[in-house]
């Protein structure tokens, strides 16, 4: 029990866990990608997905306790890691940062990472803890994307969230062992598109809706 305790107190055992949580995320955006998608289908597809997901009782309730502790493990770990990091290195190099294959993505992983954690916070506010009693899920998202804030807020949210995943992703596939020259190239690549399709698939739900609205 010890060795399993010592290697999460480690460096690469904090990496570990980040790549694990992350990964799970990346497959509930996916999921949650996919079910926002059937507000194209009109307002009585939507609510249907919004119905059917909320009878699935205990296991949303499993399910959403289950990403809480996913949230909770990859931020405090990926606040830890940062910290140790500043700590080694406390006066910055003058060189550039982004030197030796250094990213947006990568460079500004803490920060887009708050951003986003403040982000879901705000969006959760807004749709998840909302009375909703006599109304439906698709009248509380078109009321908050008729807001032009709110629909500027939540693209630009997206944005970073593409960031965000576009090192994150291929990231923890190479913190798991999968750092060969034959099959990084392309889980690269994927990490690219999935980035992508995060950041449009997401950001252009609110500009639809708002015209719908």
């Amino acid at each position: 029990m010890n060795w399993f305790i010592n290697t999460f107190k480690s460096s690469l055992g904090k990496k570990i866990m980040m790549s694990i949580t992350g990964l799970c995320f990346c497959g509930f955006l996916a999921g949650h990608l996919g079910g926002n998608l059937t507000i194209y289908g009109g307002k009585a597809m939507f609510n249907s997905y919004a119905e059917h997901l909320h009878a699935l009782g205990v296991l949303v309730t499993f399910a959403e306790w289950g990403l809480l502790t996913f949230a909770l493990i990859h931020v405090l770990t990926g606040l830890t890691l940062f910290y140790q990091n500043y700590k080694a290195r406390p006066v910055r190099y003058r060189v550039d940062k982004r030197a030796g294959g250094r990213t947006l993505g990568s460079a500004t992983m803490p920060y887009t990472g708050i951003l986003l954690l403040a982000f879901i916070l705000f969006h959760l506010a807004n749709f998840h803890f909302v009375d909703k009693t006599d109304t439906t899920i698709y009248a509380i998202v078109s009321e908050a994307f008729s807001n032009p804030i709110y629909v500027a807020l939540y693209i630009a949210a997206m944005i970073v969230a593409a960031i965000h995943v576009s090192h994150g992703f291929w990231s923890a596939f190479q913190t798991l062992g999968a750092n060969h020259p034959k099959y990084m190239p392309a889980i690269r690549t994927l990490s690219l598109v999935f980035a992508l399709v995060v950041g449009i698939g997401f950001g252009a739900l609110p500009i639809f809706i708002s015209i719908g609205a």
